[in-house]
């Protein structure tokens, strides 16, 4: 197991992968490391569940740090191309937290699930010692829809083309410039145009939109090891090879300066809101334009082939072996005083 962070492909089949309690005919499909969603038949209808843990940090602002943590939550069911429906949420508190900081949470996370058509149904609420932040709980997203519409991570096929949406290093910028800002030595304009991509960190309306407007054949989100990660995991799955020109990868304002900084490899680092895909020949420009027409920035930037792993350049990349955003993290906190 790795020191921070997900776990590995090798511990994940040793420990997890053949220990998955009873075999059920309804599942669809089942856990794969690096695989965003199971799918489960309930009387013809196909429902996508998703699991994440929950984290809030106070240094954002309540209202800031539980948008993130929402999105972060919807995030794996909609990259199932299903808009997210149902969600559960259980939150552990630290005693510490006062009932208008939670208020805060709560309402910033009903009014995003109104405005995406998600009902919350159950959960779990207590303050408990030994909790602390940043990690309050867990919760797990369900996505309600027809079987035909869900895009399964491995349905890459060879003749596809590659497209990404907003680059690498949007968390990076948007999530530590916003949290470490005081100890950031950089222009105003680079921090302010930084900070901006915090609003970019969730690739829920990405995927939803992608998946309305063409035919999208696999999606997955770029987290823990960064676009690199996303990519290897994407043709892992779906057993092919993927051909990635880096020029026309899109770069936001702010994230260079930012992941220069810090000292980390932006397409290693992790980037939620930056989305991966796949969509059949054809398909890519009306995908594009849906993206543009939701001010989604939006690129395509390779094409899928016959054989296996990722090829930037021409030269083959693996996934990191650890995302460097997590050192900096720690790094960073320990400058300031995050507690």
């Amino acid at each position: 197991m790795t020191d921070l962070g997900k776990v590995d492909g090798a511990f994940f089949d040793e420990y997890i992968y053949p220990h998955l309690g009873a075999d059920r005919e309804d599942v669809t499909l089942g856990p794969q490391h690096g695989v965003d969603f199971g799918v489960v038949s309930v009387g013809g209808e196909a429902v996508v569940l998703a699991s994440d843990p929950l984290s809030l940090t106070p240094a954002l602002g309540f209202e800031k740090a539980a948008w993130f943590a929402v999105h972060v939550a919807l995030s794996d069911a909609a990259v199932s191309g299903v808009p997210p429906s149902h969600l559960a949420v259980t939150f552990t508190l630290p005693p510490e937290m006062t009932d208008e900081e939670f208020r805060t949470v709560w309402s910033t996370f009903d009014r995003e699930a109104r405005d995406l058509g998600v009902s919350i149904v159950t959960g779990h609420t207590a303050r408990y010692g030994g909790c602390r932040y940043p990690w309050v709980g867990g919760a797990t997203a369900l996505a309600v829809g027809d079987p035909e519409d869900v895009v399964r991570p491995d349905g890459a096929s060879p003749g596809d083309h590659l497209l990404v949406t907003k680059g690498p290093g949007v968390e990076v910028a948007g999530f530590l410039v916003t949290l470490f800002e005081d100890a950031v030595e950089l222009p105003p304009e680079t921090i302010a145009a930084a900070k901006e991509r915090f609003w970019d960190m969730s690739p829920v309306r990405d995927a939803l939109t992608a998946a309305a407007a063409g035919p999208v054949t696999a999606m997955h989100d770029a987290t823990e090891g960064g676009l690199q990660g996303a990519l290897v995991e994407l043709a892992h799955a779906g057993g092919v090879q993927l051909d990635v020109d880096s020029e026309a990868v899109p770069v936001l304002p702010g994230v260079a300066a930012s992941c220069d900084f810090f000292g980390v490899d932006p397409w290693a680092a992790t980037s939620e809101g930056t989305l991966v895909l796949t969509v059949e020949s054809g398909g890519a420009d009306d995908v594009l334009a849906a993206l543009d027409d939701e001010g989604i920035p939006a690129a395509e930037i390779g094409a899928v082939r016959e054989g296996e792993g990722v090829y930037v350049d021409g030269e083959r990349v693996e996934a990191p072996d650890v995302d460097p955003s997590w050192a900096v993290f720690e790094e960073y906190a320990e400058k300031v005083g995050l507690e």
